[in-house]
């Protein structure tokens, strides 16, 4: 990952250092959302209001993921590594006394055994690793995976496992799915700083049985369980005769006698760590530099002017804890780099932002000095400040001023995490060092530095959650959250846990996410913020359906039907198909349907969506029903009004005055006796004027028009067009003496002109007609 990947290296549009410290831009930035599928979840990702999260519609389940190429996997290796430090190469130094445990190494892997390699730090871990994954590199179909432990959960793993052998672009698979891509994965997986073991290990390697897992880990780590498959491999320092050759090597010149008896005691104390030599080397390379420039000798505050030129080898001490006395001899931006490294708790950022974070556009240069000082080591994508030497800089007063230094930082990381040049992926590259500037800033209690945290979980957590990054997304909501309760911003506060929420309901975590929302939505209503109300009642509603298990099923939303396609969700096609598992129930002793109720009171009846799956989504999913039943009703009458011509005619025989026909099927597309309220066919033919003695009072099935001013405004028509009657309001007619109309069979049937209307009726000997199922009726209106 090359300085240009991020964007502001020098030369390269990087802001002046005042604007830094506004951390708010001058015009307003884009709002970015990014759509992501998780399981069966479409999410939305919404910095304003919150994110939105809803069952994936099936024209938007994305295809299946595919596996990298070979040249897709080279790049992917590539931008897992540490950037090059600016400035000359530093030359590789051989790797000492390491053969027998690296040939061992590859005879395991080569055998597919999972090997723990447990060394101190700076043993050489990481170094022994680099060797054994060029060596491995042929072993496995998906080549080798190089993954960093550190901050990371078994979970998180797998899931960097899966994006590093798999392409899926707008998708991350929820933990049913990743089981089984991961299952198939046969690669060499080199995860180094590994912090967990026991159960959590064994879930790591059971998930991925086919492939060879090479763990780095320290002694202090868990041990994997007893009856763990792993085998174990200790490496421990090096010997006396090769820990000098080392020094050789690094200072670039032959040891004097002084300088041997000097190594020879450091030897002692560090028992062989090769990172304890490197930084030796680097004490004796910083010695001679002094001794060959006395103008730069005069600079160095440890030493003695009137000494001249007479450089006194580092004491004991120093050579065992050389950080304090290597920082006093490097340059100004150098220090000030590990004065932030300190402050984010070892972190050291991207060698791009260190021109704004010091103030020097040549501070991406420090990055290369720290590196030949042996003060610091690589951790996937980034660098770390060397083992001990965290300690060892807080022990010589360089947290003073950590929290002013986590504030710039923070400030910064604002500003350019919201950037609109920034891509998700590389908000994920740097979110260790993003997520330690909130860690810096929480504890310190101060308002000020807490209202510059919650903009900075503010513009990091999308950014997270967009790169597929949830465990970096989950600890900036939680930190935004403690420092918006500090600062007394209440919206950030309800904004946080609405993104805990929809967190919580991606995993599977539903208990938590309804008392996220729930908080989230209580803050909201308080603060009278109707459009994230809304954004939280609505993720409330598809918690609540998952909890009782009305949400439909995975198939359902990817499996479309056959025939005519219908609006998203199927909902208008179910009722229009007239089909017995499309039909809304009746509940209780209430003859009037659910979504008569519904509409009728506002609150839709959850009871019968358990039976039939095109029912069981949200709320909004039976207000769709009851809309579509309403328009089914309004097209029915009208095809009736529109299949007749000329004036009004007599009432036919067996239809009484005022009298509502009815033609073989109801308005909700059974053949069920209609709802309470309206009139049902007799046995003989002859209809009913009275209402079903079942009905309960003041409960009726609403008319077209009754239906449309409870849910909404009815469909559009012409305005030069009159409003088409209800059947249900024509006033009676009086009986006339008058010739019988004519049978029904020779009017136009609706059927004919329309495949997609119930069959018409046909008539029978008594006046009346038969429906599609052969139960009597009545004859169709002929007005």
């Amino acid at each position: 990952m090359d300085n240009d990947s991020f964007g502001e290296s020098a030369g390269h549009g990087r802001p002046p250092r005042d604007a830094i410290k506004q951390a708010v831009p001058s015009a307003p930035a884009p709002v970015r959302t990014v759509q992501l599928v998780t399981g069966d979840y479409l999410l939305t990702v919404n910095p304003v209001d919150g994110s939105e999260i809803e069952l994936c519609p099936p024209l938007q389940t994305p295809a299946r993921p595919v596996r990298h190429t070979a040249a897709e996997r080279a790049e992917v290796a590539r931008a897992g590594l540490p950037p090059v430090p600016a400035g000359p190469a530093a030359p590789r130094l051989p790797l000492l006394e390491r053969d027998e445990p690296r040939e061992r190494l590859v005879r395991l892997i080569g055998q597919g055994r999972s090997v723990r390699l447990t060394g101190p730090a700076g043993s050489g871990r990481t170094a022994l690793l680099d060797a054994v994954a060029e060596e491995c590199a042929d072993v496995a179909p998906d080549g080798v995976v190089r993954l960093n432990g550190l901050n990371r959960t078994p979970g998180e793993l797998l899931q960097e496992l899966f994006a590093t052998v798999f392409s899926a672009p707008g998708q991350r698979p929820d933990r049913n799915a990743l089981a089984g891509f991961v299952r198939d994965i046969g690669a060499v997986v080199i995860l180094d700083d590994l912090e967990f073991g026991g159960a959590a290990l064994d879930e790591l390697l059971d998930a991925a049985p086919e492939c060879a897992f090479l763990l780095a880990a320290t002694p202090e780590v868990a041990a994997p369980s007893a009856d763990s498959p792993l085998e174990e491999v200790f490496l421990g320092g090096l010997g006396r005769a090769t820990a000098l050759e080392l020094l050789r090597q690094v200072v670039g010149r032959a040891l004097t006698e002084e300088e041997a008896n000097w190594a020879g005691d450091l030897w002692f104390e560090s028992e062989g760590l090769p990172l304890r030599f490197v930084q030796a080397g680097a004490l004796l390379r910083q010695c001679d530099d002094l001794r060959g420039d006395p103008e730069a000798f005069e600079d160095f505050a440890p030493f003695d002017a009137a000494q001249g030129r007479d450089v006194p080898l580092p004491t004991l001490g120093e050579g065992a804890a050389p950080a304090p006395l290597l920082a006093s001899r490097l340059s100004e931006s150098a220090r000030a780099t590990l004065r932030f490294a300190v402050a984010l708790g070892g972190e050291v950022p991207h060698q791009a932002h260190l021109p704004a974070l010091v103030g020097d556009t040549h501070a991406d240069a420090a990055l290369g000095e720290l590196m030949a000082c042996g003060l610091l080591s690589p951790a996937g994508p980034r660098y770390r400040l060397a083992a001990g030497v965290l300690a060892q800089l807080r022990e010589k007063g360089y947290d003073e001023g950590a929290a002013g230094h986590a504030h710039t930082a923070a400030q910064h990381y604002t500003w350019w995490a919201g950037h609109p040049s920034v891509t998700p992926e590389r908000a994920v590259a740097e979110a260790d060092a993003l997520l330690a500037s909130l860690a810096g800033l929480v504890p310190a209690g101060d308002a000020g530095y807490a209202s510059t945290a919650v903009l900075l979980a503010r513009s990091a957590a999308p950014a997270f959650a967009a790169g597929r990054h949830w465990g970096a997304w989950e600890r900036a909501l939680r930190s935004g959250s403690e420092a918006a309760r500090i600062a007394g911003e209440v919206a950030e506060d309800a904004y946080f846990h609405h993104e805990l929420g929809v967190l919580a309901l991606c995993t599977g975590n539903l208990d938590r996410a309804r008392a996220e929302l729930e908080a989230s939505i209580g803050m909201r209503g308080a603060l009278a913020d109707r459009n994230g109300t809304v954004a939280g009642r609505r993720t409330l509603a598809l918690v609540e359906d998952r909890t009782q298990g009305l949400a439909p099923k995975p198939e359902t939303l990817t499996t479309r039907p056959e025939g005519p396609q219908s609006p998203p969700r199927g909902v208008p096609l179910a009722l229009a198909s007239g089909a017995a598992t499309a039909r809304l129930p009746r509940t209780g002793g209430d003859d009037a349907s659910p979504v008569t109720q519904a509409l009728a009171t506002g609150a839709p009846d959850r009871a019968p969506a358990r039976r039939f799956g095109v029912l069981g989504g949200t709320r909004r999913n039976l207000v769709a029903v009851g809309a579509g039943a309403v328009l089914a009703v309004v097209l029915g009458t009208v095809v009736t009004l529109g299949a007749t011509s000329g004036a009004e005619e007599p009432p036919a025989e067996g239809v009484r005055n005022g009298q509502q026909t009815d033609d073989g099927i109801d308005d909700w597309g059974t053949d069920e006796p209609a709802p309470a309220g309206e009139p049902s066919a007799t046995p003989d033919g002859k209809g009913s004027t009275g209402p079903s003695p079942s009905a309960s009072p003041g409960t009726a099935t609403p008319s077209p028009g009754a239906s449309a001013t409870s849910t909404g405004p009815a469909p559009s028509t012409s305005s030069s067009r009159p409003a088409t009657p209800s059947r249900t309001s024509r006033p009676p007619t009086a009986p006339t003496s008058g010739p019988a109309p004519s049978s029904p069979t020779n009017s136009p049937s609706p059927s004919a002109s329309n495949p997609s209307l119930p069959p018409s009726p046909t008539t029978t000997p008594t006046g009346g007609t038969t429906s599609a199922d052969g139960s009597p009726t009545t004859p169709l209106d002929p007005a």
